[in-house]
C-alpha cells in the first residue's frame, strides 16, 4: 500500500466530592484504538450495525474501525498527534479534523490541502492540538453519502489539567435514513432536498444505537459532551428536571450559563459541553427530549437514575468554567470587515435558473437546483462538492490580520456555517450583543440572520468555509478564504 505524509421550525419547512472525583471514567483510557505508541491507526471499511435496537435487523453501513462512531481518538492539549488514516472503500476518501486548528496540508479537503486517498492506500496526518477540547472527524469527499452512511467519530483533546467531575460522557447524536428493510436509504443528492432543509433521517442514534435510558447516579456531576453528527438535522435538546449549563461550545470554553429557554441549540457538526448536576432520586427517570421542529419532537433517551445512594448529598462545590485555549484575541478597533452574504435556497430563483450567479466550480448534477443551476451561493459564486483544485479565494486576508466577518442568511433556510482552521468569536446576532464569550467554528445561522464574528487570521493557507448541511455544501453553499 501507498503511504503519504504531508508535513424552531414548522413541520412544512421540514418535510419540505462527598466520595471522592472520579475523573473521565466513562471514557476509554487514553489512547484508546492506538495501533502503537506513537499514534492512531483509523481505518475506513463497510461492516454492519443495529442502529434502531438489538432486536432489528442489521445495517450496512461504513466505518472508521468497524464501528458507528467510528474509533474514539483521546489526544493530550499541545503534545504531537500521528494518526495513519488506510482507506478500504471502494472510493476515494480523507479525513477533516473537525474544528481544530492544524496545518492547512493536514485539513483533509481533496484537491485543495491534499491529494484523496484512494482504495487501497493510506495517508498520515500529523499536527499538534492547540485546544483542549470536543472534537470530530469526518470525511471530506463524497462527503453526503459517506457521512450518511456512517463515516464519522469524535475527537476529545484532553485539558492540561484534569477538570473536576465525576464522570465524562460523550453523546454522538446522529440521524440516519433508513428503508423498511433497514438499510441506509438511497436517494442522496436529492435535488429538492438540496435546495430546502437538506436530507433530514428517520431514525436518531445515540453512540451508535437508538438508546431508551442512560445510567445516572444521584448526586454525581457529570460533564456530558454532546456531538452532533447528522447530515442536516438540527436539534433542541431539553432535558426534563435538570438545569444542564454550557461550559463549551465547539470546543472552546465559554463562560458557564444555562441555555436559553432550556434548550440547548446543536446544529450540524456542531458541539456543546454541559454539566449536569444530577441531583434527583434513585431510580427515577427523565426524558431527554428533542424539541426543534415543531409538531415533530421526538425523546431521544431517559436519564436513568440507578438504586445506588446518592453520591453527595448536595451539588459537588467546584467551578464550572473551564481553562480558555489560547486564541488569539482580535483587535476589534482595527479589524478589517468583510460581508459574506448567503444567496439562494428552493423559491429563491436559482433553483428554476432565473436567478444571476457565477460559476465558481465543479457542476455535479444529481446535486444541481432545478434547472441544471446550482442551488447556493455565497456572495453570488457557487462551488459544488467536497473541494477541489483551482478553487480561487473569496476573499485573501493578511496573515497576523484581525477580522470581522458579516454573516448574511438571505434565504428562508437555516444555516450552520463552518470555517476550517480557526475559531471564529461571535460578536453579534441581528444587531444585539452576544453574551458569555462565545467561540465557534460551526455558527448557527436562521433564516434572515445576520451574524458578526471576528478571528486573527494566523493560520496560514486555503480554508473552507461552507454550510455544514451538507446537501447546501454539495449544492454551492461553499466557498474559499486565503490567509497568505
Amino acid at each position: 500500500m501507498a503511504e503519504e505524509s504531508n508535513s424552531v421550525v414548522s413541520r412544512r419547512s421540514l418535510l419540505q466530592a462527598g466520595a471522592g472525583l472520579l475523573l473521565a471514567t466513562a471514557l476509554p483510557p487514553f489512547p484508546a484504538g492506538a495501533a502503537s505508541s506513537d499514534g492512531y491507526r483509523i481505518v475506513a471499511e463497510p461492516a454492519r450495525a443495529r442502529l434502531a435496537g438489538l432486536d432489528q435487523r442489521e445495517t450496512d453501513v461504513w466505518t472508521y474501525n468497524g464501528t458507528v462512531p467510528g474509533s474514539l481518538v483521546r489526544l493530550r492539549q499541545g503534545e504531537p498527534a500521528r494518526l495513519l488514516v488506510e482507506n478500504r472503500l471502494a472510493q476515494e476518501t480523507t479525513v477533516h479534523w473537525h474544528g481544530i486548528r492544524l496545518p492547512n496540508a493536514m485539513d483533509g479537503v481533496p484537491g485543495l490541502t491534499q491529494l484523496p486517498i484512494r482504495p487501497g492506500e493510506r495517508f498520515v496526518y500529523e499536527f499538534t492540538p492547540l485546544d483542549a477540547g470536543t472534537f470530530w472527524y469526518h470525511p471530506h469527499a463524497n462527503s453526503l453519502e459517506q457521512l450518511g452512511r456512517g463515516l464519522a467519530g469524535a475527537v476529545i483533546v484532553e485539558e492540561r489539567e484534569a477538570v473536576a467531575v465525576d464522570r465524562d460522557l460523550l453523546w454522538f447524536v446522529t440521524d440516519w435514513r433508513l428503508n423498511e428493510d433497514g438499510g441506509i436509504a438511497s436517494g442522496f443528492g436529492n435535488r429538492m432536498e438540496a435546495g430546502m432543509s437538506g436530507r433530514v433521517g428517520n431514525t436518531v442514534t445515540l453512540n451508535g444505537r437508538v438508546s431508551e435510558a442512560e445510567t445516572v447516579r444521584a448526586g454525581e456531576r457529570v460533564r456530558l459532551r454532546l456531538v452532533n453528527g447528522s447530515l442536516a438535522r438540527i436539534m433542541a435538546l431539553r432535558f426534563e428536571g435538570h438545569r444542564p449549563v454550557i461550559v463549551a461550545i465547539d470546543g472552546q470554553p465559554c463562560d458557564a450559563h444555562e441555555p436559553e429557554r432550556g434548550r440547548i441549540l446543536l446544529g450540524p457538526a456542531m458541539r456543546v459541553d454541559v454539566m449536569i448536576d444530577m441531583q434527583a432520586d434513585p431510580g427515577r427517570r427523565y426524558g431527554v427530549m428533542d424539541e426543534f421542529y415543531e409538531g415533530l419532537s421526538y425523546q431521544l433517551t431517559q436519564l436513568a437514575y440507578d438504586g445506588r445512594s446518592p453520591l453527595r448529598a448536595h451539588p459537588l462545590d467546584a467551578p464550572l468554567d473551564l481553562s480558555r485555549n489560547p486564541l488569539p484575541e482580535p483587535d476589534l478597533a482595527a479589524a478589517e470587515r468583510q460581508d459574506l452574504t448567503i444567496q439562494g435556497g428552493m423559491m429563491s430563483g436559482m433553483m428554476t435558473g432565473t436567478g444571476s450567479m457565477m460559476g465558481g466550480g465543479m457542476m455535479h448534477g444529481t446535486m444541481m437546483g432545478m434547472g441544471g443551476a446550482p442551488s447556493w451561493a455565497i456572495n453570488g459564486m457557487s462551488m459544488t462538492g467536497d473541494g477541489h483544485a483551482g478553487m480561487e479565494p473569496a476573499i485573501t486576508f493578511q496573515r497576523g490580520r484581525s477580522i470581522i466577518l458579516v454573516l448574511r442568511n438571505e434565504t428562508a433556510w437555516w444555516h450552520p456555517m463552518h470555517f476550517h482552521g480557526h475559531s471564529l468569536r461571535v460578536l453579534s446576532r441581528n444587531g444585539v450583543a452576544v453574551p458569555h464569550r462565545q467561540w465557534q467554528d460551526t455558527v448557527l445561522m436562521a433564516p434572515k440572520d445576520v451574524v458578526e464574528v471576528a478571528f486573527v487570521a494566523d493560520n496560514p493557507g486555503d480554508w473552507m468555509l461552507h454550510c455544514h448541511v451538507i446537501d447546501h455544501q454539495m449544492a454551492g453553499l461553499m466557498t474559499v478564504l486565503r490567509v497568505a
